[in-house]
């Protein structure tokens, strides 16, 4: 695995506002992991700028093989954090998985992913898209236009076969979010089976973010949903085509988070408080002045210690565009974001939409109470650590006081149905009734017993 370690020679001068508040740091030698994703910009962008040296830290960066991996690596000690799954530090705090207290003082982006499928199942697509006058394909497009093709596959007696990184991962949830609104099970967990494909018309499966387009082209999945660059490989390979992002599938929808054990931050608050500063200033440095940062951003990606994509390929997406079939490159200005829209605050209701998401499929087996989901959220996310950070930033003159939410109860307003591709709206204070609005998923005090939903 590439290290990449932070070193200065001691004749190095300390100069900076931020030295001039530096905190008395309980751990100031640290190893942080990542996957090959661009949204670990951050963990780059903050080693990159010397953001986690001003606040006397000495990083070390990891690339990890796969996110079990770098979850095991962070529960047994080997990492101090990393870039993690959303739902991994929910899922491991309920006990879904791995148990263990894990907790996020940092959101690392919004959007970022997007669904591909290959080129026979887009040629099988086109002719149930509707179409603008350009003749292009009209987005977004809906999950009902693969429903004819899964039904095609059906009848060869072939399976229909799509990836996703991991059973807790935002794009597993955002897969079967899209399935599910154009009509198609994408299949349900239990206690007993948890390959998530009871009773499913199309079966999901765990390929991990760099091996997608490859595992697609070789044909053992007929698509997927991954994060970037990843998509836009499969159209640079000219093996597949991105159908839909999740910008368009849910507007500024939450993504990565930077996970801790409880205990270290616990035993490690200042230092806790130091990372998250540096983070902040990486991502607010990624969507400033317009996103003007992002070309050095994906210079900086490219390199094989991080990413290691071709420059081109990042660019595609890091820069404000998103290439669907080849030639057809559109303007999504927020395809990527770092720091707007508060993306970095760990919001509560972010939390609530991930273990919804849980019980939706059956890997929440059993109903619980609106309370619950609050309890589980506050005990995962750590808003108060992000301000405390954000005020350190402000009183160093090293960040706005504008730009951060300093009121919030934790709750965004809810999200309209206008922002979602199902028109359900979602308002995290009512998970419940969030839960019976959706047409597709486990509500009330249903369960999944053997292959049927019962309840």
């Amino acid at each position: 695995m590439k290290k990449i370690i932070l070193t200065l020679a001691a004749t190095t001068a300390l100069t900076g506002p931020a030295l001039a508040e530096m905190l008395d740091l309980e751990k100031d030698e640290l190893t942080f992991g990542f996957i090959k994703l661009t949204d670990m910009a951050p963990l780059a962008v903050a080693y990159e700028q010397g953001y986690f040296f001003d606040e006397g830290l000495f990083v070390t960066l990891q690339a990890q093989a796969n996110w079990k991996v770098l979850l095991d690596g962070v529960i047994g000690g080997q990492l101090d954090g990393a870039h993690m799954l959303a739902g991994q530090p929910l899922a491991a705090t309920i006990g879904y998985g791995t148990e263990a207290h894990i907790v996020t003082p940092f959101s690392m982006d919004l959007n970022g992913n997007g669904i591909t499928v290959s080129n026979q199942v887009w040629e099988m697509m086109k002719p149930n898209i509707p179409t603008m006058d350009d003749g292009r394909p009209q987005h977004p497009i809906s999950a009902s236009a693969l429903k004819p093709v899964i039904d095609t596959f059906r009848n060869e007696g072939k399976p229909f076969n799509m990836g996703m990184v991991f059973p807790v991962s935002t794009h597993n949830y955002e897969l079967r979010y899209w399935l599910a609104a154009g009509g198609i099970a994408p299949g349900y967990y239990s206690a007993e089976n948890v390959t998530g494909q009871i009773g499913a018309d199309v079966f999901l499966s765990v390929t991990p973010p760099p091996q997608m387009p490859a595992t697609m082209e070789a044909g053992t999945i007929n698509g997927y949903s991954v994060g970037e660059p990843w998509n836009q490989q499969a159209v640079f390979k000219g093996i597949g085509v991105p159908v839909i992002t999740d910008y368009e599938l849910w507007k500024n929808n939450p993504e990565k988070v930077f996970g801790m054990t409880a205990d270290f931050t616990e035993q490690n608050p200042n230092t806790t408080i130091a990372v998250t500063k540096a983070l902040i200033r990486a991502a607010m440095w990624l969507d400033e002045n317009d996103n003007a940062n992002r070309e050095e951003a994906v210079d900086i990606l490219s390199r094989p210690e991080y990413v290691g994509a071709d420059r081109e390929v990042i660019a595609n997406s890091m820069t404000g565009t998103f290439e669907y079939e080849k030639g057809d490159t559109r303007e999504v200005p927020d395809f990527n974001v770092f720091f707007r829209y508060n993306a970095t605050y760990p919001f509560y209701s972010d939390a609530v939409w991930y273990l919804t998401q849980m019980r939706r499929w059956g890997q929440i087996d059993e109903s619980r109470p609106d309370s619950w989901y609050d309890e589980v959220a506050k005990s995962v996310y750590k808003p108060g650590i992000y301000l405390q950070a954000a005020r350190l930033l402000v009183d160093e003159g090293l960040a706005d006081a504008a730009d951060f939410p300093w009121d919030s109860d934790g709750y965004k307003v809810a999200t309209p149905a206008t922002d979602v591709i199902d028109g359900i709206p979602y308002d995290g204070r009512a998970p419940n009734a969030y839960l019976e609005s959706l047409p597709i998923g486990l509500k009330g005090e249903q369960k999944v017993v053997g292959n049927e939903v019962q309840g």
